[in-house]
C-alpha cells in the first residue's frame, strides 16, 4: 500500500502474448563498435543507469550503486548500500541519490554514504538532483526537496491520492529554473525554492469505469528539447507540453506505456504491440512507423543523431533509421531484457540489462 492505494504493477506481456517473427539478418548500415561492458548486479525497470560530466551511474537491486568511466567502464566508484534500491540512480556529478525499497532517500558523495533520510511512501522515480538540492517523486504523487548536503527536508508538495498508483518510474526533470513533476495525467511546473504551483497542462485523462480502467499516470523518461517537453500518459496519450507558457502543444491517443524520447522535428515511441511510432514535435501529425519489431516486449528509446536506438525484452539492441524507422544495425547484449532506456555518455551509447550488464558502444 502507499498512502492508502494500491499500487499496479506495470505489464506488457501475458500467456497468451503473440510470438514474435524472427528478425531478417542484420543490415549493418551505420558502423557500431562495443567501447566497453561492466557488471552491477541484477536490476529492475526503475534502476536506469543516468549519465553525467563523464560518468555513467548506474544501481542494482541488491545495494549496489557504482560510477563508471563513460570512456572505459572502469570503477570510479562502487558502494554497497547493505538494502535494496527502488529507485535510482540520480545525480549532478557530485552528488549521486537513490532510493531504497525501505522507503529511504540515500545520498552518496565520492563513493560514500553521506546521509539517508526517510521518505513517507514508496518511490519507483528515479531521483532528481539538482542546484545543491535532491528532489523525489513519490508513488502517493508528492513532490518533495531534500538539502543535498545535509537530508534536511526542504518542502513537499502533496496531491489526493488515488486509490490506484503505477510501479513505473515517473516523470521528474528541471527545465530552467522550473522543476517539472508528472502527477496523475498532468504535467506540473513547480517553484523549486519552495514548491508552489507555476503551471499544470493535462496530457491523459482519467477514463474508464473502474479503478484500474481510471487509473491515469505519466511515465518516464520524458523528451525534453529547450522548452519543449513531451511525455507519455499510461496506455493513453502522447503529449508535448510548452514549460514556458504551461500550456500543452499537443495530445494525441497512444496505446504505449514506456516513455518516449525524441529531437528537435520528432518524438519517437513505442506502443503496446511493438510498433515504433513517430510524430511530428511541432504538431503531433504521425510521421512514419514500423511494426518490423512487433511483440518484442520494447523499452523506451532513444533519439541520438541518425537514429533511434531501442532494446527488447531478447536483450537485442535496435538501431533504426530516424527519418523511417528502416533498420541500421542490430547490437547484442547478455540475452536479458533491456527493460531501461539506452543513454549517452561522452559519445558512447550504453544500456543496462535485467542481469545488470552494462554494455557500451562507440559509433564509427
Amino acid at each position: 500500500m502507499v498512502g492508502g492505494a494500491a499500487i499496479l504493477v506495470a505489464c506488457s506481456s501475458g500467456p497468451d502474448k503473440p510470438k514474435p517473427e524472427p528478425l531478417p539478418p542484420v543490415a549493418a548500415l551505420i558502423g557500431v563498435q562495443q567501447a566497453w561492458s561492466a557488471q552491477v548486479g541484477d536490476s529492475a525497470a526503475s534502476l536506469s543507469p543516468f549519465s553525467v560530466a563523464g560518468r555513467v551511474y548506474v544501481a542494482s537491486f541488491a545495494g549496489t550503486v557504482a560510477a563508471l568511466d563513460a570512456d572505459t567502464g572502469q570503477d570510479v566508484w562502487r558502494i554497497n548500500l547493505g538494502t535494496s534500491i527502488a529507485a535510482g540512480v540520480g545525480s549532478d556529478g557530485e552528488t549521486a541519490a537513490v532510493v531504497t525499497r525501505g522507503n529511504e532517500l540515500v545520498a552518496i558523495t565520492g563513493g560514500k554514504e553521506a546521509w539517508r533520510v526517510r521518505l513517507s511512501a514508496r518511490t519507483f522515480t528515479a531521483p532528481l538532483v539538482a542546484g545543491k538540492r535532491v528532489f523525489v517523486l513519490m508513488a502517493d504523487r508528492t513532490v518533495s526537496a531534500f538539502d543535498g548536503q545535509t537530508g534536511a527536508r526542504l518542502w513537499s508538495q502533496s496531491r489526493t491520492a488515488e486509490p490506484l498508483v503505477l510501479s513505473q518510474g515517473g516523470v521528474l526533470l528541471a527545465v530552467g529554473d522550473t522543476l517539472v513533476a508528472g502527477l496523475s495525467g498532468r504535467l506540473v511546473g513547480l517553484n523549486p525554492l519552495n514548491g508552489s504551483v507555476r503551471w499544470e497542462a493535462p496530457v491523459g485523462s482519467s477514463r474508464g469505469t473502474n479503478e484500474v480502467e481510471r487509473l491515469v499516470d505519466l511515465v518516464g523518461p520524458a523528451s525534453r528539447v529547450g522548452g519543449s517537453v513531451c511525455v507519455r500518459a499510461y496506455s493513453a496519450a502522447v503529449g508535448c507540453v510548452d514549460t514556458s507558457s504551461g500550456v500543452s502543444s499537443w495530445v494525441r491517443p497512444a496505446q504505449g506505456i514506456v516513455g518516449v524520447h525524441g529531437d528537435a522535428s520528432h518524438v519517437f515511441g513505442v506502443e503496446t504491440n511493438g510498433r515504433v511510432q513517430a510524430w511530428k514535435r511541432s504538431s503531433g501529425e504521425p510521421a512514419w512507423h514500423t511494426d518490423r519489431l512487433l511483440h518484442r516486449s520494447l523499452g523506451a528509446p532513444l533519439a541520438v543523431g541518425r537514429v533511434v536506438v531501442i532494446g527488447d525484452s531478447l536483450g537485442t539492441v535496435h538501431v533504426l533509421s530516424r527519418e523511417d524507422g528502416s533498420e541500421m544495425n542490430r547490437l547484442s547484449t547478455d540475452g536479458s531484457p533491456v527493460l531501461m532506456a539506452p543513454i549517452m555518455a561522452n559519445n558512447v551509447l550504453v544500456v543496462q540489462t535485467r542481469k545488470g550488464g552494462v554494455y557500451a558502444w562507440r559509433p564509427q
